[in-house]
């Protein structure tokens, strides 16, 4: 098992100390193939050795792994390193960020970067029938009798290696997992990991029991997957991006980012160590790596989600614990177990989640057939697990709970819906609605003044939108912002009667979501007369902008930087503003109960304001399921 380095242990090693330990672990990763640290903990001392001494030669130093080569080659295009950053947008001085060296290179916000994965294997060249992998100095190696082994992966083509191609010699994560468990080493042990088994067979002098034994290796092409964007809309996209590259089948450690004019790029020329019209950005100052001790199951409204307990690690300078695992689907697929070492990924998420994992040495599965809640027999669903008992406690607990906040009762949480179901036998928002004082004086711990404010608050909620209706009926999928674009062309009444192929010219309304919605209508129509027996509705067809300019607002202290609500909120079709006026579509508050002026004007201007967790709830529960085509084997085109 791989040792764990810490930030202050690096920070109390002397230059001359940190000089050899980052010598011995270059040995240790590119001569013996036996890391002892991670990728992250190994970049956490070239970012000290920077800091110490940023004119040192080992951090231009190109390292190689030690393959075993039939000679030496010549490229006639010499296989370099790329310059590495940690930092997207905002890095600490002294330090570059992706976006200012961009902004250094490009001619106008519209030049042209391509952003394209950062492969963890064996950078390669294959031309006139010779397979090179990058070797020490000017000098490459000539690895072509390792071309048996390796089938190419290309712009539009997978098959044998028959053309030219520079790329990444790499083991594609499912092949790891469905061939390399049977592949056995010449001492009989298997591969831990793809990037060691990679870095193996490469040395090998004899592949001949590999080929006996049915491995694979895979070189991909680094033009194969691009994303093209305008520098203008870098920034923006980036977020999206990184997350589908993330879902890509093969092993990384980062993002390369270049010019896509060519032309342009080679005229800016060479350093000794990169050029200078490329750039990495490491996933490593945003990773650790810990091990994964547990997983408890927590309820959704619509599905159950596995929460993991891993041993506690920092990340950005806050203590994690805890993970998101996402899904069923992300388990299987990633392979994750009780006991494996787990890289953990902070950036993007509040809650962090798991980009990878490695095989511990006593692995246990947590995946579960019964509901923790009632005991039923859970279902799969696409990629979650469901319970599917009508009178679950937790399922309903958590569907009222929902309803609860896209109709707007800001006043009521999850302890007092609890509270209601256990002792009023609350079980639809419909009966929310109906409740008195007199029924709200009957729960735990609520006075007159508290059991006042919350019939103020569900009183309030009663006049309502169509489209916060809407949202609150849990159709799977539906969230407030696909509300809106359904009732912003047709009344709730017309969408009532709508065919499913209506449904289907909506944007962004693809098949899974309009099955879902015209299944509710015409199975559970009833629910919605319940409720329009309690609350007041305003149609908004062709009165509600569907732009990517609903203005949003966040006041008060926040666990991220503003910077990165203000992307996300982009990435979900608001445009962040800092001030509150008229045309505010929501305001997201750190605080609901703060006396804050932002919160104030709000409520004067009867502006929607919504804690910053039901927002991140919210916008989570707007997600629409892919409806892209499946077998596209891990081809995926530019944006």
């Amino acid at each position: 098992m791989r040792k764990s380095m810490d930030i202050d242990t690096i920070k109390k090693f002397s230059l001359e100390e940190l000089l050899q330990e980052i010598e011995r672990h270059n040995k240790l990763y590119w001569e013996k193939n036996a890391p002892e640290i991670s990728d992250e903990d190994y970049d956490a001392l070239l970012q000290r050795l920077e800091e110490l001494d940023p004119e040192n030669s080992l951090l231009d130093s190109v390292g190689s792994v030690d393959v075993a080569s039939l000679g030496k080659i010549v490229l006639n295009k010499p296989m370099i390193s790329l310059e590495k950053t940690y930092f997207f947008k905002d890095a600490p001085k002294g330090k570059k960020s992706l976006l200012k060296w961009a902004l250094e290179i490009k001619r106008s916000d519209n030049e042209v970067f391509l952003i394209q994965p950062k492969y963890d294997g064996i950078s390669s060249s294959y031309s006139n029938g010779i397979l090179a992998t990058r070797g020490q100095g000017t000098q490459d190696e000539n690895v072509t009798d390792k071309v048996p082994l390796i089938e190419l992966e290309t712009i539009g083509y997978r098959g044998p290696l028959d053309r030219p191609v520079r790329g990444e010699i790499i083991i594609r994560d499912d092949d790891f997992k469905t061939i390399y468990f049977r592949i056995k080493k010449g001492d009989g042990s298997s591969y831990k990991n793809p990037r060691n088994a990679v870095a193996g067979i490469m040395g090998l002098k004899d592949i001949k029991p590999m080929l006996v034994q049915g491995a694979k290796l895979t070189l991909v092409d680094y033009d194969m997957i691009s994303y093209p964007v305008e520098f203008g809309e870098m920034e923006k996209r980036w977020a999206l991006i990184v997350e589908e590259i993330e879902t890509l089948p093969y092993p990384m450690d980062g993002i390369v980012v270049k010019l896509a004019d060519k032309k342009y790029s080679e005229s800016l020329g060479f350093t000794a160590h990169h050029p200078r019209g490329q750039i990495a950005f490491k996933f490593s100052g945003l990773r650790k790596k810990s091990k994964l001790i547990g997983v408890e199951w927590s309820f959704g409204k619509n599905c159950l989600t596995p929460v993991g307990r891993i041993e506690p690690v920092e990340l950005g300078g806050v203590t994690i614990s805890n993970v998101t695992l996402h899904n069923l689907a992300n388990v299987e697929v990633k392979d994750i177990q009780i006991g494996d070492i787990v890289t953990v990924e902070r950036a993007g998420d509040v809650i962090p989640h798991i980009v990878g994992s490695e095989p511990g040495e006593d692995r246990k599965s947590f995946i579960i057939s019964e509901c923790p809640s009632c005991l039923s027999k859970l279902v799969r669903s696409d990629k979650e697990l469901q319970c599917v008992n009508p009178d679950c406690p937790e399922t309903n607990l958590q569907r009222i709970l929902a309803s609860v906040r896209n109709i707007g009762i800001e006043e009521l949480g999850e302890p007092t819906i609890r509270k209601m179901i256990n002792a009023l036998k609350v079980k639809t928002l419909s009966d929310i609605f109906r409740l008195t004082k007199n029924d709200i004086l009957k729960l735990d711990a609520f006075k007159e003044k508290s059991a006042s404010n919350l019939l103020s608050s569900i009183d309030k909620a009663r006049e309502t939108t169509d489209y916060q209706l809407l949202a609150s009926l849990n159709i799977k999928g539906l969230g407030i912002t696909s509300a809106q674009k359904l009732l912003s062309r047709y009344t709730l009444k017309e969408l009532r009667n709508l065919p499913q192929d209506k449904l289907l010219e909506i944007d962004q309304i693809g098949p899974a979501m309009s099955e879902s919605i015209y299944k509710f209508f015409q199975e559970k129509s009833d629910i919605i007369d319940e409720l329009l027996e309690t609350i007041k509705v305003t149609d908004t067809k062709g009165t509600v902008s569907i732009s990517n300019n609903r203005a949003i607002c966040f006041t008060g202290e926040m666990p991220e930087k503003r910077s990165y609500y203000s992307e996300l909120a982009s990435k979900h079709g608001y445009k962040a503003v800092d001030s509150v006026t008229k045309d505010l579509s929501i305001l997201v508050a750190a605080d609901l109960s703060s006396s804050s002026s932002k919160i104030k004007k709000a409520n004067s201007l009867g502006i929607r304001t919504i804690s910053l967790d039901d927002w991140l709830r919210e916008i989570e529960s707007d997600k629409t399921p892919s409806s892209a085509a499946d077998g596209n084997d891990g081809f995926l085109p530019g944006f």
